[in-house]
């Protein structure tokens, strides 16, 4: 269950117990140890990331990890558009 800080109470017990998380069949799992394996912490804890930062814990290039997000705004623009709303 999330609370006000937008972590799960797993995510806070791994911080706690300093315990990387082994749960890898979550969705928020990421196998960067830095953050408890944990995509959740790693935005609690770092804030806002550069495409540089997001490449390094995912293990995938800078450009790809661009092309990701390019593809992701031209989905939600296109869907903006199609709905009259002004992206």
């Amino acid at each position: 269950m999330k609370n006000h800080d937008g972590l799960w109470e797993c995510s806070r017990r791994c911080m706690q117990h300093k315990n990387a998380c082994s749960e890898n069949g979550c969705k928020y799992w990421i196998d960067y140890r830095d953050d408890y394996n944990c995509t959740l912490i790693a935005i609690y804890e770092h804030g806002r990331m550069t495409l540089r930062e997001v490449a390094d814990r995912l293990g995938i290039s800078f450009a790809r990890v661009k092309q990701i997000e390019s593809a992701a705004l031209l989905k939600i623009k296109k869907r903006c558009d199609k709905n009259d709303v002004i992206f």
